[in-house]
């Protein structure tokens, strides 16, 4: 803090030039302090920029630098732990500071909007809720449930809160019209987390010897302690992390929850909210950019004591931050794949170290980055090999396909399991993780593949509606009618996507209800909470879909899990792609017999004598991962080795490799130490993309150190070059994505 006018202001500003700028504090300006937003002039624009630090001396003479043209706020809005982890990222990742630091702000504020708590519509009950208004809505169940709802709750509660949970707009003003519920604009009181009496509302569940170990484990200590929580699919891990959320709240501290994807946070909000009476703040991109700041503000004023979050959440400010949760930690959603490329797992186990709080890493299938650690001791390691209540672990069954006169992709055998479980009045899922009608349309006359003209890809065949699809750059088309090479109209489509096998499901069981899950059918605000609402009411039903349907939802009448295609990630040039495809196949299977009817998994294949089938068919994810720590251990790769990736892209072919053998020829030629390999330049396996071609080049070694050493050499190298018109570069380090 300092009202110094001789002072000069070191400022991040958010550029890909990884340096500082120096600036004069404004005219009879106190109260400067770093984290603090400032608006600066920067060549012909005005930028919002972050002080970084205040000092004494600056490089530049005085009458040289600018002064600042504004100061939009009274307080820093990024505190110190969050510019150290912010510092961390920007040198971890070669990253600029200035564009991580306003990373961690919402869109608005890095738009220079105010840090404000703006008023709120808030719906409330206007009536008690009786036996005969409970009688009254029993054909509107839908309004019954957020009215049940919204009577817990007599402060009232916002929209963006009903809609997290699940009820929309539309049932509220249904509500309202029918005089159950009233609404009213009030202004939102930053009122203390701390300040509630009692912050459960609800009682906690009795927890078994495992669970009860884990959440002792959790709690032993409140200084920092990783934790890898390795329970079984349906194993109660959420109720644990409760519990230890719990204990978090009645010590005054607050919770940071990480969630892989937003399709999560609607059950994961509503079980949160159930449990505490202190607010649950969300922050997701399924919000508006005003929502989210709202979001950000509760948290970072102490307002929330829980903060539910996909990953950009781990840069938001929690003053009393006592617990981190990151769930399904595996999941590759938690690796940013562009601009900053951070893990939001690895981040999440700094910022614990910053606050000296414990950190829980939740999975059934742990990345083999996470078991090392736990196998070293770096981690804690806490097992949950049971699953909660009565449920038993699902049996899985291989079935082989070879020879099998298949209906559309089915075995009869299959079909023949699923009609049988739907006639004993449980659901089924199918599992399918491919979009669309069919991957690509062929001419049966000349073989002529429907291709997208800006990337290396085949067109994805759509039925609803009906059109061509490149799921990479989005290029979209008309169906042909005729073959553009010899005019044939003999076209028809190969492969199967969810679209083409709803089609055919629908044909074989025209009387079961049947439910597609993926990103063609949720795009829909609220749409994913509708459908899962379907499914829990627990009629006969054939639930299709992707690998949305395979994180962490809970679908009690759920017996029978059937995946269709288990051999496309077997054979992945990506050396993480088995890793991926086993996490994928347990995390799947996990969702048949989670209740106290026994659960069956049946995995069609061309290969079941496959090493990696028979023991994830086995449910031996230990042995499965043994397996491949082995092979990369072998192959010096991680979590036995360090990898960093760099990457160009440019409308001209040559430029991107060029520039990449020049980044070889530097680095081999100032390499003093052995333990770094460069390999390349190669093309990408997508060589074209969006109309741009692509080139990799990797770094590989064993010492983290002697690998940051060389990127560090050849990013400023990067940095000092004027590149060709449309060439970018980008460096990727521990990239999860090879592809």
């Amino acid at each position: 803090m300092t009202s110094c006018e001789d002072n000069y202001l070191s400022i991040a500003i958010p550029t890909p030039l990884r340096q500082m700028f120096d600036y004069l504090p404004p005219d009879n300006q106190a109260n400067l302090q770093p984290g603090m937003r400032v608006q600066v002039p920067f060549g012909p624009r005005k930028l919002i920029g972050i002080i970084e630090a205040i000092k004494s001396d600056s490089d530049y003479p005085r009458e040289k630098l600018k002064k600042i043209s504004a100061v939009p706020d009274q307080a820093p809005l990024i505190p110190e732990d969050i510019m150290q982890l912010c510092r961390w990222a920007s040198s971890y990742y070669h990253y600029s500071l200035g564009e991580t630091l306003l990373q961690a702000l919402p869109k608005t504020l890095r738009q220079g909007k105010p840090a404000t708590r703006e008023k709120v519509a808030v719906w409330s009950t206007s009536s008690p809720l009786d036996e005969s208004v409970t009688a009254s809505l029993k054909r509107a169940p839908k309004q019954l449930k957020a009215l049940q709802w919204l009577n817990d709750y007599p402060d009232g509660l916002s929209e963006p809160e009903l809609r997290e949970v699940g009820f929309s707009k539309t049932i509220l003003t249904q509500l309202q019209k029918k005089e159950r519920v009233q609404v009213r604009e009030i202004e939102r009181v930053d009122r203390l987390f701390t300040e509630y009496d009692n912050p459960v509302r609800q009682p906690s569940l009795t927890l078994n010897p495992e669970q009860a170990f884990a959440l002792d484990g959790i709690l032993e200590s409140p200084s920092f302690h990783p934790i890898l929580l390795d329970g079984v699919t349906g194993s109660g891990k959420t109720e644990v992390y409760l519990q230890a959320i719990e204990a978090t709240l009645k010590a005054g501290k607050q919770a940071l929850v990480l969630v892989p994807e937003i399709g999560l946070t609607p059950q994961t909000v509503k079980r949160f909210r159930s449990r505490f009476s202190v607010p649950v703040a969300c922050l997701h991109s399924g919000l508006s950019d005003g929502e989210r700041l709202q979001g950000w503000l509760a948290a970072s004023r102490a307002t929330a004591g829980v903060l539910i979050a996909t990953r950009s959440g781990i840069f938001s400010p929690l003053p009393k931050l006592g617990l981190i949760i990151v769930d399904e930690e595996h999941d590759n959603s938690y690796k940013q794949q562009d601009t900053l490329r951070y893990n939001a797992r690895d981040l999440a186990i700094y910022r614990a170290k910053i606050a000296n709080c414990p950190i829980v890493l939740g999975s059934a299938t742990p990345s083999l980055e996470t078991l090392v650690n736990a196998r070293k001791g770096r981690f804690s390691h806490l097992e949950i090999k049971r699953r909660a209540g009565h449920a038993r672990p699902p049996t899985l069954e291989l079935l082989d396909i070879r020879q099998q006169t298949l209906h559309e992709g089915f075995a009869q055998s299959l079909i023949k399991r699923m009609t049988s479980t739907l006639d004993k009045g449980e659901q089924v899922m199918v599992f399918l993780n491919r979009r669309g009608y069919a991957p690509s349309l062929i001419c049966h006359d000349c073989g002529e593949v429907a291709d997208c003209p800006h990337c290396d890809a085949h067109l994805t065949l759509h039925r609803m509606p009906p059109h061509m699809h490149c799921h990479h750059c989005d290029y979209q088309t008309a169906i042909p009618w005729s073959c553009p090479k010899c005019q044939s109209k003999r076209l028809q489509p190969v492969g199967q996507g969810t679209e083409r096998c709803e089609q055919v499901l629908e044909q074989m069981f025209p009387k079961t209800p049947l439910i597609r899950v993926d990103r063609d059918s949720t795009r829909r605000k609220n749409a994913l909470s509708e459908i899962l609402e379907t499914v829990h009411t627990g009629e006969p039903c054939i639930l299709l879909g992707t690998q949305m349907l395979a994180k962490g939802h809970h679908f009690p009448d759920v017996t029978l899990v059937a995946i269709v295609n288990a051999d496309s990630g077997l054979f992945s040039s990506d050396f993480r792609g088995l890793e991926k495809t086993g996490q994928l196949i347990l995390q799947v299977a996990g969702r048949a017999g989670r209740d106290k009817k026994p659960g069956h998994v049946i995995i069609q294949t061309h290969n079941p004598q496959h090493p990696a089938l028979q023991m994830l068919a086995s449910q031996q994810y230990s042995r499965f991962a043994d397996s491949l720590l082995n092979e990369r251990k072998q192959l010096k790769l991680p979590p036995e080795g360090y990898l960093a990736l760099f990457r160009t892209e440019s409308p001209i072919e040559s430029t991107g490799e060029n520039l990449l053998k020049n980044i070889r020829n530097l680095l081999l030629n100032q390499q003093q130490d052995s333990s770094v390999r460069v390999l390349g330049p190669i093309p990408a396996p997508m060589e074209k993309r969006q109309g741009r071609y692509r080139y990799q080049l990797f770094l590989q070694s064993y010492q983290r150190t002697s690998l940051h050493r060389m990127l560090d050499s050849a990013v400023k190298h990067l940095d000092s070059l004027k590149l060709p018109k449309g060439l970018r570069w980008t460096l990727d380090v521990d990239p999860q994505e090879m592809t």
